[in-house]
């Protein structure tokens, strides 16, 4: 499989190899470069970059690129992208910084990448905001987030050269682009159709999924698995009362293992990133994501990425249709699945016409049910995914499937950057 993500530019990993980034290191520190240790979201945002999920992006934007995205949702050699993506710094961490610096990025205390600054620059957060957002409310938590971003932005291209050890039970699954290609390969899949998540799954989930696979399968030949599900779980910042993470993705993979999918048409996977709820222009974002981890279609459900009321339920279908030709990846749009008592079948909103006695999945109900540990009908959510959930609780989340301070402050993390040596 051809290596072209995003932009149709070819995906590269920036990564040094372990010996030459020792020797970098000591460079930086002998001629006493700018150290800065950033915190955790930065962080995944450099891995990300690294690995070529940001693809084309070799580092952080530049101020022209930030108002390209802002205004017109391009990069400015017009690459469609819809979420700026920002270094930013205090007046006290950009002091002694000049453009065509070196400065060794760090995190918990450890040498994680070297970033060349190209500028330093400001921009005006509300304007982000309102662009990005449609809003400069700062409920929004899209909106809360620029708000708390620093005073001044660094631009300029990263090299990681630290990569992350993954902790279990992440580790076989931080699948980076060049890899999921490779095992695309192996699978022998024509087509890949993308599941983003943050949530366990219920069996809403699981036939969305199987309907966008029958979407994506279309006139395909059905004697071999030409077509699979991926499913990409965002892991990132959570906050009180999400899913634990180790829920999510082990659940998640639990549908293959059971049965209800299988290793032809289904596999796992995650992604470093804080949500930002953006609605229409995330589900831009995701397409571009998805399109470097090699997929060809991406489902979009009702509301894709949106927050409370500030997005309508179809206005990232109708952005994703504006931009269509743009993008290397087909979008999958699909409405609600419901349970219909009378056809006595979990359905497609719309499909049949017995509105009055369709049961349409509750977020909070399944919430309830899980809080309770009483296992619901087969009909809300597989056993074996209840089972799953009920054991992280244990094992992994205090006690809770659901984040608490205590999951917070004791959790193992995702990843770790370990002494450079």
């Amino acid at each position: 499989m051809e290596n072209i993500g995003h932009g149709g530019k070819e995906i590269v990993e920036r990564i040094l190899p372990r010996d030459e980034a020792i020797k970098k290191v000591q460079e930086l520190k002998a001629k006493g470069a700018k150290e800065l240790e950033v915190r955790r979201q930065i962080a995944t945002e450099i891995i990300d970059i690294a690995y070529g999920f940001f693809c084309p992006l070799e580092g952080f934007m530049t101020k022209a690129d930030v108002e390209s995205v802002c205004k017109n949702m391009r990069l400015t050699d017009g690459t469609v992208w819809s979420i700026p993506i920002v270094f930013d710094v205090s007046d006290e961490e950009a002091e002694g910084i000049k453009e065509n610096d070196e400065i060794l990025l760090t995190y918990t205390g450890n040498p994680l990448a070297v970033f060349e600054v190209s500028e330093i620059f400001t921009y005006d957060k509300q304007e982000m905001a309102q662009s990005v957002y449609g809003t400069t409310e700062d409920k929004h938590p899209g909106v809360k987030r620029t708000y708390a971003y620093k005073d001044k932005f660094l631009g300029g291209k990263i090299t990681l050269l630290n990569p992350p050890k993954i902790n279990p039970v992440f580790e076989p699954f931080f699948i980076p682009p060049l890899e999921m290609r490779k095992r695309f390969k192996e699978k022998g899949w024509k087509r890949i159709v993308a599941h983003q998540t943050r949530n366990v799954p219920h069996t809403g989930h699981e036939w969305l999924m199987k309907g966008a696979w029958f979407q994506t399968y279309a006139e395909l030949p059905i004697d071999k698995p030409y077509v699979g599900v991926l499913v990409n779980a965002i892991i990132g910042e959570k906050r009180l009362g999400d899913y634990i993470d180790e829920a999510i993705l082990l659940a998640h993979d639990m549908l293959r293992k059971a049965g209800y999918f299988g290793e032809h048409n289904h596999m796992t996977s995650i992604t470093f990133w804080d949500m930002r709820y953006a609605g229409p222009r995330e589900a831009i974002f995701h397409a571009a994501l998805r399109t470097n981890l090699g997929l060809t279609h991406h489902m979009y459900g009702r509301d894709h990425a949106g927050v409370g009321t500030y997005y309508g339920p179809y206005d990232a279908h109708n952005l994703l249709m504006s931009v269509q030709d743009d993008l290397r990846i087909t979008p999958t749009f699909s409405m609600n699945w419901l349970y219909c008592p009378h056809c006595g079948e979990v359905t497609y909103e719309g499909l049949c016409n017995h509105k009055d006695e369709w049961q349409k999945y509750s977020g909070t109900l399944i919430r309830s049910i899980i809080i309770d540990g009483v296992k619901p009908p087969r009909l809300i959510m597989r056993p074996e995914v209840f089972d799953v959930v009920m054991e992280c609780a244990e094992k992994y989340g205090f006690g809770s499937p659901f984040v608490t301070e205590e999951y917070l402050q004791k959790r193992t993390p995702v990843f770790t950057i370990e002494p450079l040596e």
